[in-house]
This record gives structure tokens, C-alpha cells and sequence, in this order.
């Protein structure tokens, strides 16, 4: 199994999908306990929700499970919100806050597990970035997840629809941020927030640089938008995907319109 699968594109927009994977080696599945097997943390679907959503968009897709590693965690293994329960670079618990293993991996292990699936898929997200930027003297990545809508050990309450991340604003232009949040708002019968409990992950922060031409947005999904509930079997609905998906073309459309404008901005 390759740790990373690449479609490329010639559009100004790279999509990441770190956590759609559900490939576990089978020796990291043996020491994985019973809840742990159950992969309940994956950003279900993901991939099927913005297949085709824009023609020409690249996509990076990490196809192990991220409690093999989390793609989306700094390799150093700091937090990415200090304070906060969060989940680390090799998971302990699930979003629940219940173990998953049955034998926690060892640092040596960790650190085989980063050389063979972590540092692979950050190898090609940075080469499509690098050549997209060399395309169009611009690159914006578009960091897709999605995440129950309700989990107490993360957040209080119920997580709004669309969840937009640019820590704070630092990870890419001012228009890319006012522009995707325009889309949410707007978008009837759903709800959104900008930087609220999800400020993008170590993806967004490690690679929106907006005074090199790299400019990184995260967005997180709540399940409830595409899911037919959130709890397994995890199904698709296709109804509630279709609702979806036109709200997606227009953020991403819209991104790509603004990238030649960008061009040589900070």
C-alpha cells in the first residue's frame, strides 16, 4: 500500500486529505484494542464528497489511518492547542477520550511510522505545491476534513457546518479567508464559523506562507452535512451530498478566480 496517493491538476488549488485513510499494517491493527479497530475518528468519505468538485484541482491523499500517524500532527509531536484535549501524533485515546491500543507503540516505533507514512505524504504535498506555485506563480492549499458534530471531550455543544481555519489569519491572503467565509454565510441552511475550535491543523500552519506564494486554508466539515448519521457503518448520503457539493464548487471556484490576483501579494 503507498502512503500517498497524487492526482494532479493545473488548477491553483491543491486539496490535502490527510485523514480519509483507513489502511492500518497489520501489526499495528494487532496491537490496536477493540475500540481502536473500530476507525471511528476517520474523515469518513471525504474524498467521495470533493471528488470532481472542482476540474483541475490537485489532490494529495494520505491512505493509512491516522491512528497508524496522524498527517496532520507536527512531526516534532507538539500540540497544536496547548491546554485543549486534542489528539496527538500517534493517537492514544480516540476523540472520545477512550484508549485504543491494546499496546501503546513504542518511540521507536513512532519514529518508524513517521519515516514510512508521515514524512511521505508531506513529501508530496510539498512537491504539488511547488509545482502548482511554479505553474501559476501561486499556490493555495485547501486542507479538507470532517469530524462528528458532537464530541464533549473536544468541544462544547454542537460544531457548526462549515468550519473555516487560518490560524488566526496568518496562513494565507486576507481575500482567500473573506471570500470562503462569504460562501459559508451565505449558503442557506447551514451554519459557520471562522477560527473557532478547528484554527487549522499542523498542515495549515506548516504550509500557509502567504510572503512565499503558498497560502493554506483548512476547512472541517461536520459529519452531519453528508453523513447518513455519525456513528458506523458511517454511510454516505447522497442527498445530503448533493445539497452539499454546489456550496464546495463555489468556494473552490472562487479561490482559483482569486489566486491571479494574489500573485506577488503578502
Amino acid at each position: 500500500m503507498k502512503p500517498v496517493e497524487i492526482q494532479q491538476g493545473d488548477s491553483p488549488i491543491v486539496l490535502g486529505l490527510p485523514h480519509t485513510g483507513t489502511f492500518v499494517p497489520e501489526d499495528i491493527l494487532a496491537d490496536l484494542n477493540p475500540r481502536g479497530r473500530g476507525l471511528d475518528d476517520t474523515d469518513w468519505h471525504i474524498h467521495r464528497l470533493y471528488d470532481g468538485v472542482l476540474a483541475g484541482a490537485t489532490t494529495v491523499r494520505a491512505t493509512f489511518h491516522r491512528y497508524v500517524i496522524d498527517a496532520n500532527r507536527d512531526p516534532s509531536g507538539v500540540s497544536l492547542y496547548p491546554g485543549q484535549n486534542t489528539t496527538g501524533l500517534v493517537p492514544l485515546t480516540d476523540f472520545d477520550g477512550h484508549d485504543i491500543w491494546a499496546t501503546p507503540p513504542t518511540e521507536a516505533e513512532i519514529e518508524e511510522r513517521r519515516e514510512t507514512f508521515h514524512a511521505p505524504y508531506h513529501a508530496a504535498v510539498q512537491a504539488e505545491l511547488e509545482r502548482v506555485r511554479d505553474l501559476h506563480g501561486i499556490a493555495i492549499l485547501y486542507d479538507c476534513h470532517s469530524i462528528r458534530s458532537g464530541i464533549p471531550f473536544l468541544f462544547d455543544g454542537t460544531l457548526p457546518d462549515f468550519n473555516i481555519g487560518t490560524n488566526l489569519g496568518s496562513t494565507c491572503a486576507p481575500e482567500i479567508e473573506a471570500a470562503t467565509q462569504d460562501i459559508c454565510a451565505a449558503a442557506e441552511g447551514y451554519t459557520s464559523i471562522t477560527n473557532g475550535r478547528f484554527k487549522g491543523g499542523w498542515t495549515t500552519r506548516h504550509y500557509g506562507r502567504p510572503t512565499e506564494g503558498l497560502h493554506a486554508i483548512q476547512m472541517e466539515l461536520a459529519q452531519s452535512t453528508y453523513l447518513s448519521a455519525e456513528t458506523a457503518p458511517w454511510g454516505y448520503d447522497e442527498d445530503k451530498a448533493a445539497r452539499l457539493r454546489p456550496h464546495l464548487t463555489s468556494i473552490l471556484t472562487k479561490l482559483a478566480a482569486l489566486a491571479p490576483t494574489l500573485k506577488g501579494t503578502s
